[in-house]
């Protein structure tokens, strides 16, 4: 019998992402919380490659410039062309792995001669491009020339992996596929641009996923040059790779290539407190919530209130907030064993801080006798921090619309409209110091490829709820049987004409959550947590390292 070839692993591998050391969105979870399983596996063997967009006044807080053998050598001797500076350091998460940050800003007044070079070597069409096509671009150019500077060093070895991160990255794995034939390239799409521009305009992406064509939706929605350099880089990638089977067949259909590998995200737990702080720590952050919501409202939440919370990035319809709010008013109307409070903490185009729920909350902090003039709820009741736009900021109208703003009523409905920072000035604590105190989270994401966010929950043992239409909800699916108490996820499916459905079985699903026993819902916490410890990296490592054997085979 044939034996099975040893796994190719890589001397050197570089991972480019415009979010290392760059906290934006969810890529930077990815990157942050693989970091160290990676760095256990083979320490400093990663080199992660990030934007420097900092300054003296404005430095990054994740990142330290350091010394680092062989790296702070290159970059003393490196001459590095179109005035490209580079900083070498530590990227400041758990294991903290070794990251240069690239200046990139000389490469804008070479970048036509490159996209000439890009259409005729490879066929992207730069010609369409607008807003941030050429910040990406410029970058990843020059990430590209940094690794070829290494590479052409004699640093690394023989096996030699650069890994891209998403259409921003594309233009330096085509740069390295030219310049570095020997050097293995990975691409890893988290969403394919096209696929969430026909979501966020509205359009059904599931029913009609077999008629779509790729290019012709790129020139119907104006997004010409990004889906170019993207399915650019799917197709000259030694390995593709994308983080769910739900936009693997998205790749499939719009990128013309279906995936080597899906390689899903894992988590790590350094955040979540350890058992003998859990109780703590939860308590703390629903009095938070609690007094909050009380100053805002001017009703009294007692420690029976049902906190439940929706979180994520701004997108109305993909994020499925229009449909958690509709849900809300739809809950009003079910037999819940429990009054409450929802929160939709969703950073929108905040202005400032109200002051005067500041004044409030700092009037009424400690005080066990409350003024009648505090028990009345302030002017708009449901909104934690004033809006730059309130006028087009569909969350604060559709609220109003389901009448949530009067707020003598079994369900109330709070928005949190900025980022959860800790200095937000109203809550002064992170969302991850405050998610500990939800009962719930609901994420009915319509376009999720996959889904942090109730992965976070079920880590901190919040029960969630979730869609089919979400990587995370599909690997839930799969993994486990689809009950609360089994692994504390439900998964509801959800398609492009079930709308109403989904309504009502998140409705439902969160009575049910009000009305579960304690002793129910301490068994729902303890399957939540094993549910996050299935998504571990240290599980879901070796689809990377498959997709890494992968384009070393391919480059040999």
């Amino acid at each position: 019998m044939d034996k099975k070839p040893a796994t190719l692993v890589p001397d050197l591998l570089f991972e480019v992402s415009w979010e290392v050391c760059n906290k934006i969105g969810g890529i930077y979870t990815v990157l942050s919380t693989k970091a160290k399983t990676l760095q256990k596996i083979d320490k400093d063997k990663t080199v992660f490659i990030g934007p420097d967009v900092w300054s003296e006044e404005n430095p990054s807080p994740w990142f330290t410039e350091c010394t680092v053998t062989g790296l702070s050598a290159w970059a003393k001797s490196a001459k590095l062309p179109y005035d490209i500076k580079v900083r070498i350091g530590r990227w400041e998460i758990p294991g903290r792995p070794i990251a240069i940050l690239v200046k990139f800003d000389g490469l804008y007044s070479v970048k036509d001669q490159f996209y000439g070079e890009m259409w005729n070597r490879f066929g992207v069409d730069s010609l369409h491009a607008y807003g941030d096509y050429d910040e990406g671009c410029a970058f990843a150019l020059a990430s590209g020339m940094v690794i070829e500077s290494i590479v052409n060093s004699g640093l690394g070895g023989d096996n030699i992996v650069a890994h891209f991160d998403e259409w921003t990255t594309g233009m330096g794995l085509l740069y390295v596929k030219w310049k570095l034939p020997q050097v293995a390239t990975v691409f890893t799409t988290h969403a394919t641009s096209i696929g969430r521009s026909i979501c966020g305009n509205n359009k059904p992406l599931y029913d009609y996923l077999q008629g779509y064509n790729g290019d012709q939706m790129a020139r119907e929605l104006n997004m010409e040059s990004k889906h170019s350099i993207e399915k650019a880089a799917a197709h000259n990638a030694d390995a593709f790779t994308t983080v769910s089977e739900i936009t693997a067949r998205e790749c499939e259909q719009l990128l013309e290539r279906r995936p080597d590998v899906v390689t899903p995200n894992g988590f790590e737990k350094n955040f979540v407190p350890a058992a003998a702080k859990y109780p703590a720590a939860r308590a703390e952050a629903r009095e938070t919530m609690l007094n909050v919501a009380s100053a805002l409202t001017g009703q009294k939440y007692d420690h029976n209130t049902f906190i439940v919370v929706t979180s994520g990035r701004c997108e109305y319809r993909n994020k499925g907030i229009d449909l958690f709010l509709d849900s809300c008013a739809t809950l009003e109307n079910c037999e819940i064993c429990r009054n409450v409070l929802a929160f939709v903490m969703v950073p929108a185009w905040s202005k400032e801080p109200r002051a005067d729920l500041s004044a409030r909350i700092a009037a009424t902090a400690g005080k066990k006798r409350i003024k009648a003039a505090d028990k009345a709820p302030l002017d708009e009741p449901v909104i934690t921090h004033w809006l730059n736009n309130p006028e087009s900021d569909p969350i604060i109208n559709r609220i109003k619309q389901l009448g949530f703003a009067d707020t003598n009523r079994r369900v109330n409905v709070i928005y949190v409209p900025c980022y959860l920072n800790g200095t937000d000035g109203i809550f002064n604590k992170s969302y991850y110091d405050l998610i500990i105190g939800a009962d719930a989270t609901v994420f009915p994401s319509y376009y999720e490829p996959w889904g942090y966010t109730p992965l976070e929950s079920v880590a901190f043992g919040v029960p969630t709820v979730t869609t089919s239409l979400s990587g995370f909800g599909q690997w839930a699916l799969e993994a486990f049987d689809n009950y609360f108490d089994e692994c504390g996820v439900n998964v509801i499916g959800r398609g492009d004409s079930n709308y109403s459905g989904v309504v009502e079985s998140v409705a439902h699903s969160i009575e049910y959550l009000t009305c579960a026993s304690e002793k129910e819902y301490k068994k729902i916490q303890k399957a939540a947590m094993k549910t996050a410890a299935a998504a571990s990296w240290a599980n879901f490592i070796k689809y990377y390292e498959e997709a890494y054997d992968i384009a070393l085979r391919k480059v040999k």
